[in-house]
């Protein structure tokens, strides 16, 4: 074990065991799919994820400091295995150099006793079935994912350390990201390494449309963009031909993926931009935030369709959500829905001045377009079939649209410490008789996608510049662990 490590040291030396695990299982795992040969037990032992260790001595009076994150509840040891040490150095160096600064905390880094499951250091998973070796087969030898070792515990407040056992560091541990960087890639097309820290989620394929066409434009112009990566492998960057850029794009199999996942990065590698299409409903919804959780995003945004509930709003209007009535039941046992999900005051002026921006309006004539008021986001799309027995819960919420999707990804960012917004753009009116019929939805579509769109990504260069009043206080409990 090294002790007493500055931050950058401590990062280093996670980098150099990490990769020294990772090649130890990949040197024996090349070795059983040629000769069958299984490593030892003593090989075995090499096959362990990195720990990083932080100590508060305490003493005196503990630090009043008014930042949300990086922040000791008490003297203590607290620990967490790493993954991917190198791809998260920004993000880990940021925490610890908070901790020593302000605490004067010690770091210690040592190989740690949670082994490192052999498909996570396969990168596309094409070896499994090379000279006939099954998944079965390798998980006789070599680590395997454990269910019972994956969880959100820490995240769910459901964490209880043995005695004489560190507290944790984080809200996430090692095989739980790996886990999550893994389903990523498969239900988004791309590699996770690609996501940004900036997330668009949509409902509707039309605003992935609208995005790359965006992003084209930034390649072709004086931006901070670099290039764009698309579902299935491809990617355009600055300079290339339009031509090229076409055939890129044509040749993207993105429906090939649940929720393909296009992103834009940054020619400084950091505050890119990612747009998600994660289809309809709040299964949906949870699942790609639970993996996207992991990557300790600034924020995640959805920019979405919804039905509006009042006679006022029209076809194209807009919704701010400050409330969630949430009917989604998919998290109705890890955030019970009389917890209340709060609007993040940055987020909610942020996404109200980008629409100002964005349509050039301002006071009395922003308002006839932008409302702001509860969403209520069902699980059952044709809830309009039991309007007998919504019609109370919707009068009694106040609601002023309904979805499928902005109450759990809410909900989600609340619970995994993400921050969150929603801004939704009325595509009919079910209670009104004004329905999606095919001639007007398109007429709508074609109309108001674009805007919408614009509005989420001026909604983020509102945002940029601002993470310490964004990672709000409001997304942490009173014991939370000290990384963000």
């Amino acid at each position: 074990m090294q002790q007493d490590l500055t931050p950058e040291a401590a990062v280093e030396r996670l980098i150099i065991l990490y990769h020294e695990a990772t090649g130890h299982l990949r040197t024996c795992l090349e070795r059983y799919f040629d000769t069958r040969e299984p490593p030892s037990p003593e090989e075995r032992q090499r096959f362990r994820y990195p720990e990083l260790r932080v100590d508060y001595r305490g003493g005196g009076i503990q630090p009043r400091i008014a930042r949300a994150y990086a922040k000791f509840q008490g003297p203590g040891s607290y620990a967490t295995t790493i993954t991917h040490p190198e791809h998260f150095s920004r993000y880990l160096v940021e925490q610890l150099r908070y901790l020593v600064k302000d605490y004067g905390a010690a770091i210690s880094v040592a190989a740690s006793g949670q082994e490192i499951p052999y498909p996570y250091v396969l990168e596309q998973g094409d070896d499994l079935g090379r000279n006939d070796v099954t998944a079965a087969e390798l998980a006789l030898h070599f680590p395997a994912p454990r269910l019972a070792l994956v969880g959100d515990e820490v995240a769910d407040g459901l964490w209880k350390s043995p005695p004489g056992e560190p507290l944790p560091l984080a809200l996430f541990d090692a095989v739980r990201i790996d886990y999550s960087l893994k389903r990523l890639q498969h239900y988004t097309g791309t590699g996770w390494r690609a996501v940004q820290p900036w997330i668009l989620l949509t409902n509707y394929h039309r605003y992935v449309d609208q995005f790359v066409k965006w992003s084209l434009a930034q390649l072709a112009a004086d931006s901070p963009f670099a290039a764009l990566d698309l579902p299935g492998g491809g990617r355009i960057r600055r300079g290339m031909s339009a031509t090229e850029a076409a055939d890129i794009i044509a040749g993207s199999q993105w429906h090939r993926y649940q929720m393909p996942g296009y992103h834009l990065s940054r020619s400084d590698g950091q505050d890119g931009i990612t747009l998600i299409n994660i289809g309809v409903g709040p299964s949906n919804a949870k699942n790609i935030t639970d993996h996207l959780a992991v990557l300790r995003p600034h924020c995640w945004l959805m920019v979405g369709h919804c039905g509006g509930l009042r006679q006022s709003q029209r076809i194209g209007d807009y919704v701010l959500a400050h409330g969630y009535l949430r009917q989604d039941r998919i998290l109705d046992a890890l955030v019970p829905p009389e917890i209340p999900i709060p609007a993040l005051a940055e987020v909610q002026v942020a996404l109200q001045e980008a629409a100002a921006r964005v349509t050039g309006e301002r006071g009395d004539a922003l308002k006839e377009r932008l409302r702001t008021g509860t969403v209520v986001t069902n699980d059952d799309r044709n809830w309009e079939l039991r309007w007998s027995q919504e019609l109370r819960r919707i009068n009694l919420s106040r609601a002023i649209a309904v979805d499928m999707e902005s109450g759990t990804i809410a909900a989600q960012g609340y619970r995994l410490r993400v921050p969150y917004g929603t801004l939704l753009c009325v595509s009919d009116k079910p209670l009104h008789g004004e329905i999606k019929l095919p001639g007007a939805a398109n007429a709508f579509y074609d109309r108001a996608v674009g805007e919408h769109l614009l509005i989420g990504l001026e909604t983020i260069e509102q945002l940029r510049g601002h993470l310490g009043q964004l990672h709000s206080r409001k997304l942490r409990s009173f014991d939370e662990p000290p990384f963000r």
